[in-house]
This record gives C-alpha cells, structure tokens and sequence, in this order.
C-alpha cells in the first residue's frame, strides 16, 4: 500500500470524478487530506488504521488523481459538497471524519452546513478559523495570472522549496517526488494555481459561526513545528468546540500524517476507540 500510492476507484460526482479507495473493514473513518497534498499523505497511516477500520480515502477534487469539471472552482465549499456526496455513495451513516490543513475545514463544513453525520471529527493542523491562508498563499492569489504564465520550470522551482518546508523532518527526493506529481507540467502548474485560487475564508466562516454549538466529540492534533499553521491556530480552535481535546505532537511539522505517521494513527486510533 506504500510502494505505489494509487486509488483503485472512480467515482462520479457533480464537480468532476474522483479518486478514491476503501481499506480494511470494521468501523468506517473518512480521511480528507489538505493542500498541497493529496492522499499520499496517508499512505503510512492507512495500514495502521485499516486493521480495525474500514477507511475511506479519496483525492479530493483537483487534486492527486481527481478531475474537477470545466468551470468548477475546487472550492472549501464543493470539497464539502463532494464529501456529502460520497458519503451517499458509501452507504456511510455514522462514519468517523478526519480532515487536515484545508480538509479540516472541509470536514467541519460537511458536518455542520451539510448535515454530514459523524461519530467522532479529528482537524489536523486544520484551516478552519480563519485567517489561515499564508502569506505565499496570499501572494499567488492576488497575482495568480503572473503564476499561470511563468515557465513550467520556475514554477516547479518555486513549489519544490515550499513542500519541503511542510515538514520537519527532511523529504526523501523520491517521496518528494510524489507529492510534486500531480502539480507536474503547464496542466499541473494550472490546477495548483486554480486550487489556490478558490481557497478562501468565507468557505469555512458559516461552519466557525456554529463551533459552538458542536457536540461530536472532537481531537485538534497539531505539529509541534508547524511553520505554516503553528500550534496557537490550534489552541484557538480546540478552545472554540465544546469539550474538544488538543494534542501537540513533538517533532513534526505542518505535513504531520508525513513527519509522524506511528504518532497519528495512535492518537486517532486512541480518539476513535
């Protein structure tokens, strides 16, 4: 499952096709990966959860090996829609959610605009209580047209550097490598520059508005050296969902399912016990 991380099914939504799989049975967890990620980051955290859960992993729309529909925007808002939507199509009644970086908020606006059911939610050095959005960020959107047309090459310069700075512990060239697949190219460089794009606040604003109101039983897990989100984001949204549980992993960045994969299987294994 770690050699060659590819999802073995295609599932038609309304904002395109996605990627996606089902591993081991028992229990059903949902995991939604993050910017500028895509479910790789799950690969070393998978096995572990599959020898007692059934998880469901998928790419979401625009990312990894998912295709967003012509004139589609890979919005907070359609990824929450999407994840509605394959829910339906699992059959899932009462699933475990698990969502990092913008999947955090994904997860949270599923559950809380969409009526998503979840037994237990974990927001992983989640973008949800806004502003998230980082500097780099913020200067692609408010000069995307100059991204979209530098040449392929600077650009690939320009994104190598910025996932290496994701984690703490040092990328392997080949894992590096992966997470740089899907952004290969001028039709990768595009679909980088489209999801930032669409990324905004306003997504996850109507869900923070209803934080308070939450009763799943929630865990905020956060990198201890997270350089993109540091862990005061994470404070702030443990402190903000009734009865929420915040653990600080040590030694690991933003990327944290890459820098501690043992750490966060454990801590989900633990939360969804």
């Amino acid at each position: 499952m770690t050699a060659a991380w590819r999802l073995p099914d295609r599932i038609r939504v309304a904002g395109g096709e996605v990627a996606a799989g089902v591993f081991g049975d028992g229990p059903p967890v949902v995991l939604v990966h993050g910017t500028p990620a895509w479910s790789y980051l799950w690969r070393r955290v998978v096995p572990l959860l599959a020898r007692t859960h059934a998880v469901h992993v998928w790419d979401m729309l625009g990312f990894g090996d998912s295709r967003v529909a012509s004139g589609v925007a890979p919005s907070i808002a359609r990824q929450a829609a999407t994840l509605a939507e394959l829910v339906d199509h699992w059959g899932l009644t009462a699933s475990h959610l698990v969502g990092h970086d913008i999947g955090g908020g994904v997860v949270v606006r599923a559950h809380l605009v969409h009526g998503v059911p979840a037994r237990r939610l974990a927001l992983l050095d989640a973008a949800v209580i806004g502003p998230w959005n980082t500097p780099f960020t913020e200067h692609m959107q408010r000069h995307s047209t100059a991204y979209r047309t530098m040449p392929t090459h600077v650009f690939a310069d320009i994104i190598r550097p910025r996932l290496r700075s994701a984690v703490h512990r040092p990328l392997p060239s080949d894992v590096l490598e992966e997470y740089l697949r899907p952004w290969a190219g001028r039709a990768g460089q595009e679909r980088w520059v489209d999801q930032v794009v669409a990324v905004r606040h306003a997504d996850t604003a109507e869900a923070v508005a209803r934080l308070d109101r939450m009763r799943t039983p929630t865990l905020v897990l956060w990198g201890e050296r997270d350089a993109w989100l540091t862990p005061d984001v994470g404070r702030r949204l443990a402190a903000a969902i009734p009865g929420a549980r915040l653990h600080v992993v040590p030694e690991a960045g933003h990327f944290l399912p890459e820098d501690a994969p043992d750490a966060v299987a454990a801590a989900l294994l633990r939360h969804l016990a």
